[in-house]
């Protein structure tokens, strides 16, 4: 190409026009929510899942991720909640009950074991014996303290709800006018029993035949 050519080329490029185009389909941000926004994280640390599989008898991997401990803003709950690498997806969902307690895996002083009544996987909560395995027995311990923790935790929640529940709250004033209406009602009930003439009980005398 000559220096000429070379020269009108760039001076088009140059020139010409920005080209716009407007997006056939305007797409809306979505906001993907994870349902841990109402809750604090107490405790963090990776590790690897595995659930007990009754029909083959037969330890399986659930998945590798961060173990945490989720603790409600609100009611101040602690459930355990892990998620797989990479896919984020849920293998481990269970609030911490008074029930649950760690046992150390035959054999290793970084597992422990338990069972959970319901564990909220796929949107269906089932019954499994679990599994989990840390780097190191120190971390694995630290996981233990603060399970333990969370359980007692969730033990004082959970007996102070069925306190309140059984104990009937009343307003005093409720309390005075319902005290009046009984007072009253006792008054007028002996009063009637002062104006009302006691009534002779009927004899009844058995007739023979001769």
């Amino acid at each position: 190409m000559s220096e000429v050519e070379n020269k009108h080329t760039q001076e088009e490029a140059v020139e010409s026009p920005d080209v716009h185009f407007d997006p056939i389909v305007k797409l809306k941000d979505v906001v993907v929510k994870t349902h841990e926004e109402d809750e604090d994280p107490i405790f963090k640390m990776r590790a690897k899942l595995f659930r007990f599989d009754g029909d083959a008898k037969e330890w399986k991997e659930r998945g590798t991720g961060d173990v945490k401990l989720l603790k409600h803003k609100e009611t101040g709950k602690v459930r355990v909640l892990m998620r797989r690498d990479k896919t984020l997806k849920v293998c481990a969902n269970h609030y911490i009950t008074d029930d649950m307690v760690l046992s150390p895996n035959v054999g290793s002083d970084r597992s422990w074991v338990w069972n959970v009544a319901a564990d909220l996987v796929d949107d269906e909560a089932e019954r499994q014996l679990l599994a989990i395995r840390f780097a190191n027995s120190e971390n694995a311990n630290k996981f233990k303290d603060a399970f333990e923790d969370a359980r007692e935790a969730n033990k004082k929640i959970a007996s102070g709800s069925k306190s309140e529940s059984s104990e009937e709250k009343k307003d005093p004033a409720k309390e005075d006018e319902e005290k009046e209406k009984e007072e009253a009602t006792n008054d007028d009930l002996k009063e009637d029993t002062k104006n009302e003439s006691p009534k002779p009980v009927e004899e009844k005398k058995d007739t023979e035949k001769d």
